[in-house]
């Protein structure tokens, strides 16, 4: 069974939820992992979490976990 993903206008098929993660989770800048769940995003650029965010100079990010 397939199921689809709406986003930013677009229709993704997928037929399992590790294969949408791996195509649609946003990377972290800083140490490029994918984020999945929780992250924190400064001025449309995606971390994932604070300490990330501080270490590439971003400031008054709070690490909500």
């Amino acid at each position: 069974m397939s199921f689809e993903v709406h986003a930013q206008g677009a229709v993704h098929v997928f037929d399992c939820f590790s294969c949408a993660i791996h195509r649609m989770a946003p990377i972290c800048e800083h140490c490029k992992v994918q984020i999945i769940g929780q992250g924190v995003e400064v001025s449309g650029t995606w971390y994932c979490g604070g300490h990330c965010a501080r270490a590439e100079g971003k400031v008054g990010i709070v690490d909500h976990v």
